[in-house]
């Protein structure tokens, strides 16, 4: 163990990253984010990021027994994180079985399989996609940037600790406030809000210190190209569109969900075609030779085999299909680079999307001919796996960005997502069947578990509702994103809610004042360091709450 030159301990052998007690730690702390995140994801429709919660925690638990390193207690959280976007990816999908037939009687083998499935995929691509995403196109991944930052400061102590634990604490005050006691509104109209909704727009700020902080960190580049999509889909497709006369508003909300969902399918295409498919022996080639690690964090002859299996799994015991599980698998493939580009850029990881175009595919390509199609449960399953590799990849990238910054070994975290990952999987089927015990698969859809994202994926399990905005937005993103446009960030823009953009403007509005108005400030960190405790603060008390309803739920 080593410390470096401001006094921060580092360790000096894998084995000093990877211990038996982090793991305990990890594993415990494992079971009870992912039993939360099942709750929370079911009833508020929504999941917040972990990383801030359990980086902390993991450094005051191995803190307070002793001999610990910033890289040990990197490791630890990141095992502590794997299983809560496990959890929502079943969430965020499997629902909508029981919103179509709440009589609907699903083997827990086969929930078990679907769930392991996502999560070896997942594991796999993790391992092959890291080196890329956070090394060579060094994406700003603010949620791992701030837990990065959060650690390096709060071990270092001084000044800048007393400014980064004084943000998080008033943002912890200020989340309380509006989600617990409810005595702060969560949303702030804009002077066009009631004008804006006759259109079908929401346009309002919403009061989210988490969201403008990753405005912030990841800049007024990548913020102006998401707010551009936001004004584009808003402004443009839905008031534009219907001022016009061109179409009515189900027609409006079709062409702007479509097109985003294109936008963000291209996005994918894109990067698989120009940034992975010229890069693929160093990528993958740990998949094929046995002596040969590429890119990849560890040795994935194993892998190829590994995808075999699953597809002979989904097709002999979930009944998917040869077709859509082979379908299954290579989305998997396209989506998890999705999902890493988009939480790289702007810190949003739209999973149970990415589960709904690959399951769109798999429909189609299954119905050709007279291969005669797959039914719905199977489509469900599809969006799951994929959700479940989404989810988890997009979390553990987080944690990969704040190992790169910390110099953890890569290793050592992969090992740790694997057992963390692995337990949230059982977890997180085991707390998904008792709610279905205990409350009846009538819940779903109802004021106790609303399920929005779930309720989603059984709408679209008939297909995009309008092919041309969504062909349209794909090929636009292939041209966009091969001219090193950030055409993900568009396509967020024009996919999400208003409110959510221009929240997010609001930080890299702040990010571009800051950097000329007082550049000295800027150059020492502070806006970063404040930003980082900030997000931490919405982000640890939404798990908190979290926990707090799941066990009352319980109860």
């Amino acid at each position: 163990m080593s410390k470096d030159q401001n006094g921060v301990k580092h360790a000096g052998s894998f084995k000093e990253q990877f211990t038996a007690r982090g793991m305990v730690i990890g594993v415990i702390g494992a079971i009870i984010l992912t039993m939360s995140s099942m709750f929370v994801a079911l009833k508020i429709s929504s999941l917040p990021w972990p990383i801030m919660f359990v980086a902390l925690l993991s450094m005051f638990a191995l803190k307070a027994l002793g001999g610990t390193n910033i890289n040990e207690i990197n490791v630890t959280h990141t095992a502590m994180s794997a299983g809560a976007m496990v959890a929502g990816g079943l969430a965020f999908t499997l629902p909508g079985i029981w919103m179509l037939d709440p009589e609907e009687d699903i083997n827990a083998v086969i929930l078990i399989v679907i769930t392991l499935g996502g999560v070896v995929l997942g594991l796999i691509f993790t391992a092959l996609i890291r080196k890329y995403f956070i090394v060579t196109k060094d994406l700003p991944y603010p949620m791992g940037q701030a837990a990065a930052e959060a650690l390096i400061t709060g071990d270092r102590g001084g000044k800048k600790a007393g400014v980064l634990f004084g943000s998080l604490g008033a943002a912890a005050v200020f989340t309380a406030l509006r989600d617990w006691f409810l005595v702060i509104p969560a949303m702030l109209p804009v002077n066009m809000s009631q004008k804006m909704l006759t259109f079908g727009s929401f346009g309002a700020i919403w009061l989210s210190p988490m969201l403008i902080s990753v405005g912030y960190i990841i800049g007024p580049v990548f913020i102006g190209v998401w707010f551009l999509g936001a004004l584009i889909g808003d402004f443009g497709i839905l008031i534009g569109g219907q001022s016009f006369g061109w179409w009515d508003m189900e027609t409006a909300a079709a062409i702007k969900s479509s097109l985003g969902i294109g936008l963000m399918v291209g996005t994918g295409i894109g990067i698989i075609v120009k940034g992975i498919l010229p890069k693929s022996k160093e990528i993958f080639g740990a998949m094929f030779k046995k002596d040969t690690l590429g890119d990849s964090i560890v040795k994935m002859r194993w892998a190829p085999i590994a995808m075999v299996i699953l597809a002979f799994l989904f097709t002999a015991i979930a009944d998917m299909g040869i077709i859509a599980s082979v379908i299954t698998i290579l989305g998997v493939w396209v989506a998890t680079a999705m999902s890493a580009q988009c939480v790289g850029q702007s810190g949003i990881n739209p999973m149970e999307i990415f589960g709904i175009i690959v399951l769109i595919v798999a429909k189609a390509a299954s119905s050709v001919g007279d291969l005669g199609g797959i039914n719905e449960i199977a489509a469900f399953f599809v969006a799951a796996v994929v959700a479940v590799a989404c989810g988890l990849v997009g979390d553990i990238m987080n944690d990969l960005k704040a190992g790169y910054i910390l110099k953890s070994d890569p290793k050592a975290q992969w090992y740790a997502e694997c057992i963390g990952s692995l337990t949230g999987a059982f977890v997180a089927v085991i707390v998904l069947l008792a709610i279905v015990k205990a409350y009846g698969g009538e819940v779903f859809g109802s004021e106790v578990f609303p399920a929005a994202q779930a309720a989603a994926v059984s709408a679209m399990v008939g297909g995009i509702s309008h092919m041309t905005a969504f062909l349209i937005g794909m090929a636009i993103a292939v041209v966009l994103y091969c001219l090193d446009f950030p055409v993900m960030t568009l396509g967020l823009g024009v996919y999400l809610p208003f409110y959510l953009s221009a929240t997010a403007f609001v930080g890299g509005a702040l990010r571009f004042i800051l950097d000329r108005a007082a550049p000295e400030w800027s150059k020492r960190g502070m806006g970063q360091v404040i930003a980082a405790g900030v997000l931490g603060g919405e982000a640890v008390t939404g798990v908190v709450i979290a926990i707090i309803i799941a066990v009352r739920m319980v109860l």
